[in-house]
């Protein structure tokens, strides 16, 4: 009898959209284009508008409104999501994020929570260019009290998505383009294929990988979100044609910080990479870099390596697009080019 293959994690955001919406009647759906039979730009929201008409909201082309009426919902007593088309245009909407929805708990003493959920598609590699291609994760990164979460294609989907609605802070709930046709591979007896993989505790955990069950590594890779599978694809390039052993932290929890896990993959394997797909100058991978630094600088035998997208707009062109955004080959060449790893 053949195993039963994963459902695509579309298939698996949309069925918990679906299971949320019946357990719950507090919340609500706004977004463009979000009605069926169209059911979003991905298809992440099909159905529901059919089976909960009056909880489902198509708005018009207006992220500032749309951000503006759900944190009025929110303090309210509703737990409002929001599809952002694209995650590019959050941008259009972050000055409710930092002059209002981010500030409201503490402004008001903490008798107003702000449970909304902001869910959007990050990312490239599908030739739609310098406005509908970015990872912008890094402009939430300084914003205090939000979280902020990146799904993979590893996670438990349908448990982060379930915690983000819970949650009673505004979740920012990042989903990777690449991933949404991907099967969701959850670990099975510790391990996704060849990889040993380990999962922390808490609400949005960590997974971490090993080509070597946890006995060696040259150097962690810290990633998140779309970036998973070029890193798993790298560290496992690394064993194969240069007998490099490596582990992969996939962090889902970006905002608020928590590196008790990189900080331990570090302590075994004395060396840092971090990989991420928005550019290069002032992300994800500086801020990681800096707290490792401070927190396990005596573990690392070499300085922490970067690698990102290169500083410029993202092109149409498929090949000046592969170009821009950071491969297997990135990874690879930087691992193998840190001080002290065994060739």
């Amino acid at each position: 009898m053949s195993a039963v293959q994963p459902k695509r994690c579309v298939q698996v955001l949309n069925g918990t959209l679906h299971a949320i919406f019946a357990a719950r009647d507090d919340v609500y759906l706004l977004g463009e284009d979000v009605l069926d039979p169209y059911g979003g730009a991905f298809k992440v929201t099909q159905g529901l508008s059919e089976a909960y008409p009056d909880r489902v909201l198509t708005t018009p082309i207006s992220e500032a409104s749309l951000f503006g009426i759900a944190a009025g919902m929110a303090l309210r007593g509703r737990r409002p999501i929001l599809e952002i088309m694209f995650g590019d245009f959050l941008a259009l909407g972050l000055d409710q994020v930092v002059n209002g929805i981010a500030k409201f708990r503490e402004m008001y003493d903490e008798q107003v929570t702000v449970p909304l959920v902001v869910r959007t598609p990050m990312g490239g590699r599908r030739g739609y260019g310098p406005t509908h291609s970015q990872s912008l994760e890094k402009l939430l990164l300084g914003v205090p009290n939000i979280c902020v979460v990146a799904a993979s294609e590893c996670h438990d989907l349908d448990a982060l998505l379930t915690h983000a609605v819970e949650d009673d802070r505004p979740v920012f709930f990042i989903e990777n383009k690449l991933m949404y046709g991907r099967p969701n591979r959850r670990p099975e007896d510790g391990h996704i294929g060849e990889l040993a993989v380990r999962e922390s505790g808490g609400s949005y955990p960590a997974l971490t990988f090993s080509g070597a069950d946890f006995s060696e590594g040259a150097a962690t890779v810290v990633t998140y979100g779309g970036m998973l599978p070029v890193a798993l694809d790298a560290i496992t390039e690394l064993i194969l044609e240069h007998e490099i052993f490596c582990e992969v932290v996939a962090l889902s929890q970006l905002v608020p910080m928590e590196l008790d896990v990189v900080l331990e993959s570090v302590a075994r394997t004395g060396a840092l990479v971090t990989a991420e797909e928005g550019a290069l100058t002032g992300g994800f991978g500086a801020e990681i870099a800096a707290r490792v630094q401070e927190s396990g600088w005596s573990d690392l035998r070499a300085p922490v390596r970067r690698v990102a997208a290169r500083d410029g707009i993202i092109p149409s062109a498929r090949p000046l697009e592969d170009a821009t955004l950071p491969s297997v080959e990135d990874i690879v060449s930087t691992v193998r080019s840190l001080e002290g790893v065994r060739m």
